[in-house]
């Protein structure tokens, strides 16, 4: 889970936007296949002593929760080697054990699951054992377990990509956390408790007026303010004007219909709530960094 988590945010990525290319490979010390500890077999791309380091931006070591945290002289001496080579390391789980192991850590902070921070603490004093579920040190990254991988892993690509590619990414792998599973697009609104009444309404309002847009005029005397207020609500609890949000809102749906319908642009671009395709191209493209055609064409191709 933690390894699956972590490829699907690179997979995700590339399906959002498909002038990202992220390429990976899975190793294992000899080569053959790898049975996690769950009993389940991993397929592996070549043996550690064929991977060339420097040919790589990272290097991750993937742990599990019934791993026996064992090392050898050949991960050791590979994991040096790419240290040298400017490799950034990761620890996936209880993979950053590995790292420790092979004095790589010390001077870091890094993530690990609760259960194994007293013995880390214990083994590698100068490691700093963060209680947070992830952590990126300079080249050195962490997470705690398998659910964190994912967390992880989008702070990576938010290097790479604009805010839009990585919000898309953790809407369309994390929308179904909460016992209740609501619109990707809703999601980070409906965990927000804090949010005032005003604003949740405001919000509402659009999420079910996405073919007809509403004006922002009509979403604030709806739920009884002022325009100026509530644009001073979007501003406080969303940094966004409600009309950017609202576009936001429209190009997610747009989005989500070019990935699992055949409707024509023409038709999405009507049902998002545009009048004009050309419109509708030039926003989304702006959001997005790619065109909605691109778009289906690269999904379709991934599938």
């Amino acid at each position: 889970m933690a390894l699956t988590g972590a490829l699907d945010v690179l997979v995700t990525a590339e399906l959002v936007k498909s002038d990202i290319d992220y390429d990976f490979v899975v190793v294992s010390l000899d080569g053959n296949k790898v049975v996690s500890d769950l009993g389940l077999e991993i397929t592996a791309d070549l043996p550690l002593d064929s991977l060339s380091e420097k040919d790589f931006d990272y290097i991750f070591l993937c742990g599990g929760f019934r791993l026996e945290l064992r090392s050898s002289s050949t991960l050791r001496n590979k994991l040096k080697a790419a240290d040298h080579a400017g490799c950034i390391l990761g620890g996936l789980w209880n993979g950053a054990y590995f790292i420790a192991e092979a004095g790589l850590l010390n001077g870091y902070e890094c993530a690990f699951h609760p259960d194994g921070r007293a013995m880390m603490a214990e083994e590698f004093p100068d490691v700093g054992i963060s209680q947070r579920n992830h952590v990126i040190d300079r080249d050195r990254v962490s997470c705690a377990g398998a659910n964190s991988s994912l967390d992880m892993m989008l702070s990576i690509i938010n290097a790479d990509c604009e805010k839009g590619v990585v919000s898309a990414v953790e809407e369309i792998l994390s929308c179904d956390k909460m016992a209740e599973v609501v619109d990707v697009s809703a999601m980070g609104i409906d965990r927000d408790m804090t949010l005032p009444q005003s604003l949740k309404s405001a919000l509402e309002l659009m999420r079910h007026n996405i073919d007809e847009p509403l004006t922002i005029e009509d979403l604030a005397a709806f739920v009884n303010i002022s325009r100026r207020q509530l644009e001073r609500l979007f501003f406080k609890h969303l940094d966004a004007t409600p009309s950017r949000y609202y576009l936001e809102l429209r190009l997610t749906r747009a989005r989500q219909l070019l990935q699992q319908t055949n409707k024509s642009l023409t038709d999405i671009a009507v049902a998002t709530g545009f009048v004009s395709i050309s419109h509708f191209r030039r926003c989304f493209g702006r959001l997005f960094g790619i065109s909605p055609g691109r778009f289906r064409k690269g999904h379709r191709e991934v599938r």
